[in-house]
């Protein structure tokens, strides 16, 4: 069934993933259904924590940036028209699993990379460097993150057990130029995030003193 054509196209919220080095596009994860709520948490990082009150309004930092929200993955549509999908009358919803669960995997060709050099008697084996994730949110709203935690509730199965219906919560920590440097791909996508924030900002009707019940601020 087509689309009532005066309805607005629907814009899904999703994370975009880039290679760590070039910065070249990985993956494009897209959620199925845009979740209902969306929770964020702002931390600051203020300077006069320690009692020093030549500090008391100064800010270290960008501040800790938590984003948490819940997707529904489903594959009931598609296994309607099994002709179609034949990935997902074969696997379920494995796959889209499998691509979020990615992001907190080293891949295995990397980890037996690391395994090799430490075999071969390297004196230092990094940690491995996964791709750069983007929370995408709108046009107004995209920001470099690291995937903090993910929890999974598979809530229906096909006779071969394959999950076909899920919840997925994802939780996200949104990286600034604290964590990336300036330079870094990731850090010019943050201060670009940054500066969409304080343009919009800018656009907020002002208040005044009249509607908090004051004349004047005490002197």
């Amino acid at each position: 069934m087509s689309a009532f054509p005066g309805s607005p196209r629907l814009v899904k919220g999703g994370i975009v993933l880039l290679d760590p080095a070039g910065g070249a596009l990985r993956q494009v994860i897209s959620l199925q259904y845009n979740p209902d709520t969306l929770s964020r948490t702002v931390q600051a990082k203020a300077a006069g924590e320690g009692g020093d009150r030549a500090q008391a309004m100064r800010l270290k930092g960008s501040p800790v940036e938590t984003i948490r929200l819940e997707a529904v993955l489903d594959a009931t549509d598609r296994l309607e028209y099994p002709d179609r999908n034949r990935d997902a009358v074969r696997y379920g919803i494995h796959p889209q699993l499998a691509m979020l669960e990615a992001m907190a995997h080293p891949s295995a060709a990397a980890l037996l990379a690391n395994d090799r050099l430490a075999a071969s008697g390297a004196l230092e084996v990094l940690p491995v460097e996964s791709p750069l994730a983007l929370f995408v949110w709108s046009r107004s709203r995209i920001v470099p993150v690291r995937l903090t935690e993910l929890s999974v509730t598979e809530q229906a199965f096909d006779p071969a057990l394959n999950p076909i219906l899920a919840k997925v919560s994802l939780g996200l920590r949104v990286l600034s130029v604290d964590d990336l440097g300036f330079r870094h791909r990731g850090g010019v996508l943050f201060m670009n995030h940054l500066r969409a924030k304080e343009s919009l900002a800018g656009k907020a009707a002002p208040g005044v003193l009249s509607e908090l019940g004051l004349e004047g601020l005490p002197s």
